[in-house]
């Protein structure tokens, strides 16, 4: 699962009111090269909970990016670089995502998180 995907999602358990964004818990993460696509960057950037993304990729082990950022940032090639390591190139291949309001658990295998929720939850 990529960033950009952790970014769009979160907790939609009944009765959530803070369910973003979900907590990283890492067991294996990799790192898969994708062709840079600046434009893609650049329309993406506003959509982006920033916060969110840093959080993230510290937690998986990246730290390159910057605590806060202006969108005249997406004139460097250096920043550009980094924010398209961390949103495409960083995948969480087993682990979980955590509600950050509950704390419960949806695992991910294979890149793929599982959401689904029980039926007391809907």
């Amino acid at each position: 699962m990529r960033l950009l995907t952790h970014n769009m999602l979160s907790s939609n358990i009944k009765g959530v009111t803070n369910g973003f964004p979900l907590r990283i818990e890492a067991e294996k993460v990799v790192e898969k090269q994708v062709d840079l696509n600046i434009d893609f960057l650049k329309n993406m950037f506003a959509k982006i909970e920033w916060r969110a993304l840093v959080s993230a990729a510290r937690t998986m082990g990246y730290s390159e990016l910057p605590e806060e950022v202006e969108p005249s940032k997406l004139d460097s090639e250096e920043f550009l670089q980094k924010f398209h390591h961390a949103l495409l190139e960083l995948h969480l291949e087993e682990g979980a995502l955590v509600c950050p309001e509950t704390g419960r658990r949806f695992p991910v295998s294979k890149g793929i998180p599982n959401m689904l929720l029980h039926e007391d939850e809907v």
